[in-house]
């Protein structure tokens, strides 16, 4: 007899609010928003009206709200937010110390309730973080995956988009890296309807944009004083949705390397194909001199923060 899958939220915040509502909507499965015993309150209350909203929308998906980790066992995926968001003036980096405590409690207990869930980790600093979650569930590299390159490439289709007048629809961007400062949009990879984006957008400009879409996240905190959640939300759940019903979507996600594009022992936002078996297959592409420079560079402040995780 057919079930509904179970979608596990942990955090009941800004983008766990925006996932439930997403998840739900898609009817992708019944969803648990799980928060910590202080927020159980607030975690049923969202989960109350979102259900609420659903008998307005036409949406069957269960919501409930959680602060017990046995209302997560079994989960087929989970989406973790867990952490605090930053703020004005902080790097993703400077979020280490608070959130690493964090993720390494959500991965014990995800490996006591749900350990064969496919993981996506939007907690930052990103690259470190599901580079921890992976480490102490021990898990395989196909069952855990970090959420950036998908916001992060949404960033640069946005700004392209309106720079050459097109739709966002025809824009197809790459952008690998670390979700940090030092991300690398690929221009040789990039097009718009299969037209190479430097044909359609000047040199000068080009270079504005990628630097845009490198501070693209600081850009919101600073003006609303907290992280982004709505895009986040959509881009974890097209993961989501990816592994759920197997659509074999090429999507740039953290993944972890092991020898491609030259890096080993290290998450870092590359294309990858994900289906029903997780994160299935790495592809690697070909990078102009430029570009291998600057993913080198990447890695390098990726590598550092992850240095700073495991002498934790």
């Amino acid at each position: 007899m057919a079930t509904r899958k179970k979608i596990g939220l942990i955090g009941a915040g800004n983008i766990g609010g925006e996932l439930a509502r997403l998840a739900a909507n898609a009817e992708l499965g019944d969803v648990v928003l799980y928060d910590i015993p202080a927020k159980e309150n607030f975690a049923k209350g969202k989960a109350l009206d979102l259900e609420q909203n659903g008998a307005v929308l036409g949406y069957d998906s269960g919501i409930k709200g959680s602060a017990s980790w046995a209302d997560l066992e079994g989960a087929d995926v989970l989406i973790i937010t867990a952490g605090i968001p930053r703020k004005p003036g902080q790097s993703r980096d400077d979020l280490v110390a608070t959130n690493l405590p964090i993720i390494r409690d959500v991965a014990n207990n995800a490996k006591k309730y749900c350990p064969q869930a496919f993981a996506i980790v939007i907690s930052n600093p990103l690259d470190a973080m599901v580079y921890e979650y992976k480490r102490v569930l021990g898990c395989s590299r196909e069952q855990v995956v970090g959420m950036a390159g998908v916001l992060d490439s949404a960033r640069f289709s946005l700004f392209l988009a309106r720079e050459a007048n097109v739709s966002v629809k025809d824009v197809r961007p790459t952008v690998l890296g670390g979700h940090g400062d030092d991300m690398v949009p690929v221009l040789s990879m990039t097009t718009i309807n299969g037209i190479p984006v430097r044909e359609l957008v000047a040199k000068e400009k080009l270079a504005a944009i990628v630097e845009r879409t490198r501070k693209g996240g600081g850009e919101i905190v600073n003006l609303m004083g907290t992280s982004a959640y709505y895009a986040p939300a959509s881009s974890a759940i097209a993961m989501a949705e990816a592994y759920l019903l197997d659509q074999k979507r090429l999507l740039p996600c953290a993944a972890y390397l092991d020898g491609e594009y030259g890096y080993k022992d290290l998450f870092m936002g590359v294309p990858v194909v994900i289906g029903g078996k997780g994160m299935e297959r790495i592809v690697e592409i070909p990078l102009t001199d430029e570009e291998k420079a600057m993913l080198a560079k990447s890695a390098k402040s990726v590598q550092a923060v992850v240095d700073v995780v495991k002498k934790s």
